[in-house]
């Protein structure tokens, strides 16, 4: 019997192989083009689409590998960026320590919220962790610090580690690409190991997990939780590098946009939420000059995108080459 579970799991791992080798090979090619993207692009639209790149993998992680659909995800990115911005500006915390402030606050409003809702299921779930939020924007709209509508204005970059100067925009680039690659890789090694594969589990089959003796809710709230920080960690960087906070990052649009992403780029995907960002940071960026017709536009590509390729781009191109991504 022993034997025959050892041969069982040689297969998997033979199996698992050639997949682990293409993403691979594909973290590679996106490393080395987001290296040189400075050189030809904006860098700070740049930075933008990876603040928004690692906050739609955070949200993947949660609904693609554990299947926990949340309208409240928009909490921890601006939360995270209010605290940043607050710690950087009136306490006069240096750049990394901000961050983490904004990072561990989001994980502490994760776990609050995971607490809350992580009982229920489909759009019980949904509808809970979207009101919750709703408190979040509301407490963010009265509360003295965080600056009403105006929000925290300059926010000052700082430097990091006492040696990088982040008023330098090649500098600030490349500290936010070491921050995107750092999560991505995070979420990569969380989807690869024995919790991910508990995850997927419960995500296909909960009463089944429960048999074989997992407990499936502390799963899902170690999952939300961590989904949470790696949100607050994008919302920190972001307030950060625009040298704002401000209540556009906690709005329930935030919510639905990064639902758009990832379901654009490939649900349950280890690239797709990535894409989604930068199809989705990339139309809004150049078609600002269209103005409320950009969420029209939005609208079109995600209707299209639900009737001709419901894997999203990465999932098709995946299913196109026979190759996972």
């Amino acid at each position: 019997m022993a034997q025959a579970r050892e041969a069982a799991a040689g297969r998997i791992v033979a199996a698992r192989q050639p997949a682990l080798r293409h993403q691979a090979i594909g973290f590679a090619v996106m490393v080395a083009v987001l290296v040189l993207a400075p050189f030809f692009v904006y860098p700070i639209f740049l930075m933008k689409v990876l603040c928004f790149a690692l906050f739609a993998c955070a949200f993947n992680l949660l609904i693609g590998y554990v299947g926990l659909l949340s309208f409240g995800h928009a909490a921890f990115l601006g939360g995270a960026g209010y605290v940043a911005g607050h710690a950087a500006k009136v306490w006069g915390l240096p750049p990394e320590l901000a961050i983490l402030a904004g990072t561990a606050a989001a994980a502490a409003i994760g776990l609050v919220f995971g607490l809350l809702a992580i009982r229920r299921q489909g759009i019980y779930f949904a509808m809970i962790t979207l009101a919750l939020a709703q408190m979040i924007y509301f407490f963010a709209l009265q509360a003295p610090f965080t600056g009403g509508e105006d929000g925290i204005q300059a926010i000052p970059r700082g430097v990091m580690f006492g040696v990088l100067d982040l008023s330098r925009t090649t500098t600030l680039y490349f500290v936010v690409l070491a921050i995107f690659l750092g999560g991505f890789l995070l979420i990569y090694r969380t989807i690869h190991s024995p919790f991910g594969q508990v995850l997927k589990a419960i995500r296909e089959n909960e009463p089944r997990a429960l048999s074989l003796g997992y407990r499936p809710d502390h799963y899902k709230l170690l999952a939300f939780v961590l989904s949470a920080a790696l949100s607050g960690l994008a919302g920190s960087t972001k307030a950060i590098v625009f040298q704002l906070a401000s209540l556009t990052d906690v709005h329930w649009t935030m919510s639905g946009e990064v639902v758009l992403m990832t379901l654009l780029g490939g649900l349950g995907t280890v690239f797709g939420p990535a894409v989604g960002a930068l199809v989705i940071i990339g139309l809004q960026d150049y078609l600002a000059a269209y103005g409320g017709w950009v969420t029209v536009i939005q609208g079109v590509i995600f209707v299209i995108c639900v009737l001709t390729f419901r894997r999203g781009i990465i999932g098709e191109l995946s299913r196109l080459l026979k190759r996972p991504l």
